[in-house]
């Protein structure tokens, strides 16, 4: 008798576990819902948000006639030939906005009570931003970082660099949920990569439920906050908000097990979570993503976020 193998499993069986590029792809129309030409940039580069910036900027803006005080070196020859006055040459700045996405796909964030894992919520999220931020003319790239090396792929524009987020966020997930059973790697040389990835001014935003960041975690991000503009969306399962009572058995990557007895307690309270106050205190602001709301809930979170990067 010959022995036959088992068919392999279709990753969209268990949508909740297994992470689908096509399906990262497919939340694109979501991201791009009320999304008007008025919130389009009129700046050299097209992106999100118009802020003013310190000096003259480098695109050529408008042309006219010269007042007492304007820099002779913007003097406009031709207009000024033209009209036999003088006339100076006005600029306004490019606006280049960059954006790293960075999803923590290391062990504890492959845990989940309802609708699925924390990993596939933060994953979802990103995306959506993602696409927001590609639609208006941003630049996108992503970390994903795992228990071993991190998925990288660089800041670019345009459909095909969600493509490659996409692909990367789904190539990623599915080898961290086929390594081994291990302690979290401390997220601050993520941190670090992030910082190589960007120009000053750039944005960086993660997507994470911070378990065991780094003993250097709060220090390093501070810093960092001082050269870039950092996002954090807490991801949040709902047994971590309020456990029904009862015996829960639970086994450590070292090797040790044990059972956590919940009690009844009072109704949870929806308050500032302290994780996202201390990030505050860093410099960092960040709103809590809930792993069981599910996408058509993200998706007007992303569209408050975008505005703000």
């Amino acid at each position: 008798m010959t022995a036959t193998a088992a068919p392999t499993s279709d990753p969209t069986d268990a949508p909740g576990i297994h992470l689908s590029g096509a399906g990262l792809m497919s939340l694109r129309h979501l991201a791009r819902r009320g999304v008007s030409p008025s919130t389009r940039t009129i700046a050299g580069l097209p992106g999100g948000i118009v802020t003013r910036k310190r000096g003259r900027g480098s695109e050529p803006d408008d042309v006219r006639p010269w007042s007492e005080g304007d820099d002779r070196r913007f003097i406009d020859r031709n207009a000024t030939a033209r009209t036999g006055e003088l006339h100076v040459r006005t600029h306004h700045d490019e606006r280049d906005r960059a954006v790293v996405l960075l999803a923590d796909f290391r062990p504890s964030m492959l845990f989940g009570t309802r609708r699925a894992l924390r990993s596939i919520a933060a994953a979802e999220a990103l995306t959506l931003l993602g696409w927001r931020i590609v639609g208006d003319g941003g630049r996108i790239g992503l970390i994903a970082a795992g228990a071993g090396e991190p998925s990288v792929v660089r800041p670019a524009g345009g459909e095909r660099a969600m493509t490659a987020v996409t692909g990367a966020l789904a190539h990623a997930h599915a080898a961290a949920l086929a390594g081994p059973a291990m302690d979290d790697p401390p997220l601050t040389d993520t941190l670090a990569l992030a910082r190589s990835l960007l120009p000053s001014g750039g944005h960086l935003v993660f997507a994470s439920a911070l378990d065991t960041p780094g003993p250097d975690f709060e220090s390093l991000i501070t810093a960092l906050a001082e050269r870039l503009s950092i996002r954090l969306l807490l991801v949040s399962d709902a047994f971590e908000r309020a456990r029904p009572p009862g015996l829960y058995p639970y086994a450590l990557p070292g090797g040790d097990r044990g059972t956590v007895h919940a009690r009844r307690g009072a109704p949870a309270v929806d308050e500032i979570d302290p994780r996202l106050a201390r990030l505050h205190a860093c410099g960092v602001e960040g709103l809590r993503i809930d792993v069981e709301a599910g996408p058509e809930s993200y998706a007007p979170l992303m569209e408050r976020l975008d505005a703000v990067l």
